[in-house]
């Protein structure tokens, strides 16, 4: 019976590399290992999660017949200040339970927002922006053990900038 299939897989492993040492078949990884994407952790890509959590909350919304919510900036700020160790799987639960009304305790209803608020106890979005470019720098200072000529090249920022950047933020 002809069979027209395509098997896209994810992980997290080096498949190869467990080949290798007996703990993957060797057959199947060169059966999988046709086209390879590789997509940073969610905590290095930040900037991606307001537009997946809104995506998941729409589906959640769908698939339990319930609104999506509306979330205010402060808690949409914790949720990007997150470090998201079960990534995009983790955040997706997170939608599905503010779907639900029973969002995660981590998330505060009544987060507090940093910076100046506006008249409306929002802060404005300088302050929303100097708040995650800090939370990029500091990430990406982690990630490169404090190398700031390395953590520039990543941030693809001029060194001096990012002195700057560095100096500003604290």
């Amino acid at each position: 019976i002809p069979v027209d299939v395509r098997v896209v897989a994810a992980t997290k492993d080096d498949l190869l590399a467990r080949a290798q040492q007996g703990s993957f078949r060797a057959d199947l990884v060169y059966r999988l290992n046709v086209v390879n994407i590789e997509l940073p952790a969610l905590r290095e890509r930040r900037e991606d999660i307001p537009m997946l959590l809104e995506h998941f909350m729409l589906l959640a919304a769908s698939r339990y017949d319930r609104p999506a919510p509306r979330l205010p900036q402060a808690q949409l700020r914790q949720l990007m200040a997150r470090d998201w160790p079960g990534n995009v799987r983790e955040l997706r639960n997170v939608a599905d339970a503010l779907v639900l009304g029973v969002g995660p305790q981590w998330v505060s209803p009544h987060a507090a927002p940093s910076g100046e608020p506006g008249a409306d106890g929002e802060p404005g979005l300088a302050e929303t922006v100097d708040q995650f470019e800090r939370s990029l720098i500091a990430d990406a200072l982690e990630r490169h053990s404090g190398n700031v000529g390395q953590t520039a090249k990543a941030l693809r920022l001029p060194k001096t900038t990012l002195v700057d950047k560095i100096r500003k933020h604290g």
